[in-house]
């Protein structure tokens, strides 16, 4: 592992080769007009070592369960992406953690598997597609999901999918569709109120966002004109989004988004095996080349450990505490009686 960064990645991917079976079957041989990359846990410590990254936080790209119609087999198949994940960081102590699969755009489904893994699985967050089959996050009908993460102060990572439209020939879904449909997920969470309402929620965009730090103040007055809200107040909840770093520490990028965003709200992303591993390298050293050492700092890993309770210390037991407490208390009243001898 290199030494400098002690990275954490909260933006990588994992391809079980089950799931990897079952996309072949519906007849997906790539995501985003990229060829599915290929997968193992060896393979992903391997190119962390590479680098520097301490932990990484999987998830399961786009389509996740999208590509299934029937709302059963998308539960099912949920429950085994997560289960499977699951069993990652423990075969890989401290250096593997994960963000579960949701069945969405079933809420009712999403509902009780986002309470499995967060509460029994021990998944670190979950992960959530800007749109499932056309359905965006942020529309009607998501209230008794956005409760189920608001209770549990979960980590959500939004991440794009193909828009529901065709693409366009010559541009990859993932060149520019992407961006384009974590911005739209971003607009009507703002919207429509969800990160007001649901204030302990913390949403991280990936790819810095999509367009996001670079449109907000044009976002901000179209919805300060068509609600009558402040757009000082609209840019703030645009602002209170997390962002990670995925293919974005460019030097026309980054600046932009470690200028928009609140301190400690941009965290490290490889977006790997998504990625290739030049280009996660590429932009890593993009990163570590182009920001002063303190925010290098951030970036890389003491955002993530503010954010992520796997990456905190254990914290002592309260009993513990109570007994240190008692016996400094014992220990003051010893030490007055020492200088006090007449007291008792």
């Amino acid at each position: 592992m290199a030494a400098s960064s002690r990275r954490v990645d909260v933006h990588q991917h994992l391809l079980p080769p089950f799931y990897r079976d079952l996309l072949a079957k519906a007849g997906i041989a790539e995501v985003g007009g990229r060829a599915l990359p290929d997968w193992s846990p060896e393979a992903a410590l391997d190119v962390m070592d590479l680098l520097g990254t301490a932990t990484a936080f999987l998830s399961v790209s786009t389509p996740g369960t999208a590509f299934l119609s029937d709302p059963g087999e998308a539960a099912e198949l949920a429950r085994r992406l997560n289960d499977f994940s699951a069993s990652l960081p423990g075969d890989h102590p401290g250096r593997l953690g994960w963000f579960a699969t949701l069945p969405m755009p079933d809420t009712a489904a999403s509902c009780a598997e986002a309470e499995r893994a967060l509460d029994e699985l021990g998944a670190d967050g979950v992960t959530l597609l800007a749109n499932h089959r056309g359905t965006y996050l942020g529309m009607d009908g998501q209230a008794a999901l956005w409760r189920t993460l608001n209770e549990r102060g979960a980590v959500v990572l939004v991440h794009p999918a193909d828009l529901p439209a065709p693409a366009v020939d010559g541009i990859p879904p993932f060149a520019a569709d992407f961006l384009l449909d974590t911005t739209r997920a971003a607009y009507l969470l703002v919207r429509n109120g969800i990160v007001r309402r649901y204030p302990d929620i913390r949403f991280v965009l990936s790819h810095a966002g999509g367009f996001v730090p670079y449109a907000s103040h044009r976002m901000a007055l179209t919805l300060a004109n068509e609600t009558g809200r402040s757009p000082l107040d609209v840019l703030d909840d645009f602002r209170g989004f997390y962002f990670d770093t995925a293919l974005s520490s460019s030097p026309a990028a980054l600046p932009a988004l470690l200028t928009f965003a609140r301190p400690g709200h941009v965290l490290f992303g490889s977006d790997w095996p998504f990625a290739p591993t030049p280009a996660a390298q590429y932009f890593a050293v993009g990163l570590d080349t182009s920001v002063a050492p303190e925010t290098r700092t951030a970036v890389n890993h003491a955002n993530a450990e503010a954010l992520l309770s796997r990456l905190r210390p254990m914290p002592v037991p309260a009993a513990r505490t109570d007994l240190a407490q008692v016996a400094q208390r014992v220990a003051a009243r010893l030490l007055f009686k020492l200088v006090q001898p007449g007291t008792r």
